[in-house]
C-alpha cells in the first residue's frame, strides 16, 4: 500500500485554552474538603512539568504531550471529586441532624440562586472576559445543584428510613 494514497490526517495543535473545554474544576467547600481531597491525584506533578516545558520552550506546540497528560489528568481528577463531594452530601444527609441537614441545604438553594443572578448578569460582558466568566459560573451552578440534590436525597432516604411514631432522638457518645 502506497503512503501517498493514504488520506491526509490534520494535526491539531493545542493550546493553554484548550484546557478550559468542559466544565471547570469544582469548588470543593472547607468544611469537607480534607475528607474530599483524600488519596486524589492533584495533578500537581503533571501541572509542573507543564510549566517546566514552558518555561524551557516558551510556546505551546513544543509543548504537546504534557498539555495531553495535564488535560488527562485533570478530567479525571474533576470526575473523582465530583462524585466525591455528592457522595459526601448524600452521607451528610443521612448523618447530620435534621435542622442542621435543612439548613445546609437552605444554604446550597441560596448558592443556586446567586450563582444563577450572577450567570444572568455575566452576560452582558463582552468579549473573551464574558465566555470565561460564564464557564466558570456555569460551572459552579451545575456542580452545586448537583450537591443540593445528593443532600435531598439523603435527607430524604433518612425520613424513609427513620421510624414513624414516637420521637426518639439519638445520643452521641463520644468515648
Amino acid at each position: 500500500m502506497d503512503v501517498d494514497s493514504q488520506p491526509m490526517m490534520e494535526e491539531t495543535i493545542l493550546v493553554g485554552d484548550d484546557l478550559m473545554m468542559g466544565p471547570p474544576s469544582p469548588l470543593i467547600p472547607p468544611e469537607i474538603a480534607s475528607h474530599v481531597l483524600e488519596g486524589v491525584d492533584l495533578c500537581d506533578g503533571v501541572l509542573r512539568n507543564f510549566f517546566l516545558c514552558l518555561q524551557i520552550n516558551d510556546i505551546e506546540p513544543f509543548c504537546q504531550d504534557e498539555i495531553v497528560v495535564y488535560k488527562q489528568c485533570t478530567e479525571k481528577r474533576d470526575k473523582e471529586l465530583r462524585q466525591r463531594l455528592q457522595d459526601s452530601e448524600h452521607k451528610l444527609g443521612l448523618s447530620m441532624p435534621f435542622e442542621e441537614a435543612k439548613e445546609r441545604a437552605a444554604q446550597l438553594e441560596s448558592e443556586v440562586m446567586s450563582l444563577d443572578r450572577r450567570l444572568i448578569l455575566a452576560s452582558g460582558i463582552e468579549g473573551m472576559e464574558r465566555f470565561r466568566q460564564r464557564w466558570s459560573l456555569h460551572g459552579r451552578l451545575t456542580d452545586t445543584k448537583r450537591r443540593l440534590e445528593a443532600l435531598k436525597q439523603g435527607i430524604e432516604k433518612r425520613r424513609k428510613d427513620e421510624p414513624v411514631g414516637g420521637s426518639t432522638t439519638k445520643r452521641w457518645f463520644f468515648w
